[in-house]
């Protein structure tokens, strides 16, 4: 059965009666000079007219007989005229002059507009949209007065940020997959004040499940030193929310965390991040040596087994490069237990764990949330801000381009092999 959304006919037809709409609306704009935003504007007005009608449609459904009908008398209830009411909406200030009908007995209760709210839902989405990019509240008020001529105080915009509260206590304490393929740790800096202002890490955790999709499990704001107290905190809440086995942990080498890795998941592998390596290593050399820096490296991390890496470090370390910049060769070497399983993996598996910028593509999202903010007054505050952010990203609408590889059923199939019975493949 084909529904109307499925018709390109039917939609077409829907799409030309909108057009027809808008330009009738438009001729009455030109022709009567009327603004299309603001109070008095033709978007107001709109939705002024779309309240109304949609409120009558309320009472109607209410008292189950229409404005007039006969069928009204004697039912016990009937229109009580209207009350005026101001709403904020995404297009500014409503005025609703008639907008909300009443019935005698007291008893019609509004969805659309309830009794006590001033405010339609997307309007708080807007609040919250613009506050998940880090505006600040002056930044917040600042906008909604010059786009929509609406002026809302601190505390209002402090109400409906603070309502997300619950939601991110919610999302913190969800139950998670018994087993993931890989997850990512990572880490961000943001500036938190607690009695004086302080740099603090807030820890962020993304897992790929079975579908080869990224869901960020967990937020944390820890305190200025890392080690494996703190991680084994975090990975201890992971554990308890349901994560019972990881094939993989891809990190950045964060101290502490490969023990507390396998003490909570002990048949996980830790694995160091390939290009924070290689990153590390380009900070300690002049610019200038790059280009003969990085093939040497390459030839270090693409080494079909572990003892081929090992004889291409020993090359790079005898080279012009190697010897003059010996601190190059130290990092390798301080990495390699947490490098080397990479090389032991199956080249879709490679590719997939080859780096945390997955991870990072969601750590640049939230910086650009916090880059704005200064510093926030609570640690509460960061994390609101983040979950904002955070809650944008994993959107349903968001869901398609999370894909962590475009040959996620290959890696699977390898990882499922590689793991021995570890994962179950549906």
């Amino acid at each position: 059965m084909t529904t109307d959304s499925e018709n390109p006919a039917v939609e077409q037809v829907g799409d030309d009666l909108v057009d027809e709409v808008v330009e009738r609306l438009m001729d009455r704009a030109d022709a009567s000079g009327a603004a299309l935003l603001g109070e008095g504007g033709l978007l107001t007005q709109i939705t002024r007219a779309v309240l109304e009608r949609a409120l009558e449609a309320e009472m109607t459904e209410h008292l189950g007989y229409e404005k007039h009908d006969v069928a009204g008398r004697g039912s016990g209830n009937s229109r009580n005229g209207t009350s005026p009411k101001t709403v904020l909406t995404d297009v500014g200030a409503v005025t609703v002059a008639v907008a909300v009908p009443r019935d005698r007995n007291g008893e019609f209760e509004p969805l659309l507009v309830p009794k006590n709210a001033r405010r339609l839902a997307g309007f708080n989405e807007r609040i919250l949209s613009l506050y998940a990019r880090g505006m600040s509240v002056r930044d917040i008020r600042s906008h909604l007065a010059a786009i929509y001529g609406v002026e809302v105080s601190p505390d209002l915009i402090s109400k409906v940020t603070d309502a997300v509260t619950d939601e991110l206590t919610a999302w913190q304490n969800r139950p998670l997959d018994p087993v993931w393929p890989i997850i990512y740790i990572d880490a961000l800096w943001v500036k938190i004040r607690s009695g004086s202002v302080s740099s603090k890490p807030v820890y962020l955790a993304v897992g790929v499940d079975m579908d080869g999709r990224k869901d960020v499990l967990g937020l944390w704001v820890g305190s200025e030193g890392e080690g494996a107290t703190t991680w084994m905190a975090v990975l201890s809440e992971l554990r308890n929310r349901g994560v019972e086995d990881v094939c993989i942990v891809a990190c950045d080498g964060l101290k502490g965390l490969p023990d507390a890795v396998t003490a909570t998941w002990p048949r996980a592998t830790v694995q160091t991040c390939v290009i924070h390596l290689i990153r590390a290593s380009l900070r300690l050399a002049s610019k200038r040596d790059h280009p003969k820096l990085v093939p040497a490296l390459k030839a270090v991390y693409t080494a079909a087994t572990e003892q081929a890496a090992e004889q291409a470090l020993e090359e790079f370390a005898g080279s012009d490069p190697g010897t003059r910049y010996p601190a190059i060769v130290q990092t390798w070497q301080r990495a390699w237990p947490e490098f080397t399983p990479y090389l032991a993996f199956p080249p879709a598996i490679r590719k997939v764990v080859y780096s945390t910028n997955m991870v990072e593509s969601i750590n640049s999202r939230l910086r650009k949330a916090t880059r704005n903010r200064g510093h926030f007054p609570s640690e509460q505050a960061a994390l609101k801000v983040l979950y904002l952010a955070v809650r944008e990203l994993i959107a349903p609408r968001a869901r398609d381009v999370n894909r962590v590889a475009a040959h996620w059923k290959e890696a699977l199939n390898q990882f499922s092999l590689f793991f021995e019975d570890r994962l179950s493949i549906q």
